[in-house]
């Protein structure tokens, strides 16, 4: 009975936290917290549903009607590449997007992480079946830690929560998720603060 439950926990947490769902939670936070107009706040949000989130999920169901990933863990790791590939091209559009609307400079960075991100995420996964709910958990948390500094570290919680979920379920074992984690925090807190740095020097 036990088992069952945990079984059933971490199958809704892995369900309902997938990379997506934090997309849309996080970029909606900043569209409130960072944005100073209506305008840039609703660009944001729409932007971050549409390409960040609605898309991904369209995709990753279009492709299991379609036989090209057989679970909904998306197991064979080799079966990864092409959501992934197509995921990095929404992400662009939507970079764009964000540029062309002049959104807060931390969204259109951390945005642009998701493209790095995924993009190293692709070449891992060749070899090795990293994470991507860990990175896609610790790229958020990351996120939040440079705007809130220790006061977005609660946002650990639900990565070692995920973190727990993916094992539980026999997705990745705990090296990969760390590794995940690992690859989506501090790639992420990097290239933001490089990225923001930068365009104080150019100003």
């Amino acid at each position: 009975m036990e088992k069952n439950f945990s079984d059933k926990a971490a199958r809704i947490i892995s369900t309902l936290f997938v990379p997506p769902s934090f997309t849309i939670l996080i970029f909606t936070y900043f569209a409130f917290h960072l944005e100073n107009n209506l305008y840039q706040k609703l660009v944001t949000i729409i932007t971050a549903f549409v390409f960040g989130f609605a898309l991904q999920i369209i995709l990753f169901v279009f492709l299991r009607k379609m036989g090209k990933i057989i679970d909904i863990d998306a197991s064979v790791k080799e079966e990864r590449t092409v959501p992934f590939l197509i995921s990095i091209i929404f992400y662009i559009i939507g970079l764009v997007i964000l540029v062309q609307n002049h959104v807060n400079l931390i969204s259109t960075a951390f945005w642009f992480c998701y493209i790095t991100n995924t993009f190293i995420v692709v070449i891992i996964n060749r070899k090795w079946k990293i994470s991507a709910h860990a990175a896609g958990a610790a790229g958020p948390l990351a996120a939040i830690f440079s705007v809130l500094g220790t006061n977005g570290l609660w946002f650990m919680f639900l990565f070692f929560v995920i973190g727990w979920a993916r094992i539980k379920l026999k997705c990745h074992n705990f090296l990969q998720v760390i590794a995940g984690g690992i690859l989506g925090f501090v790639s992420t807190y990097i290239q933001i603060h490089l990225i923001v740095l930068w365009q104080g020097y150019a100003r």
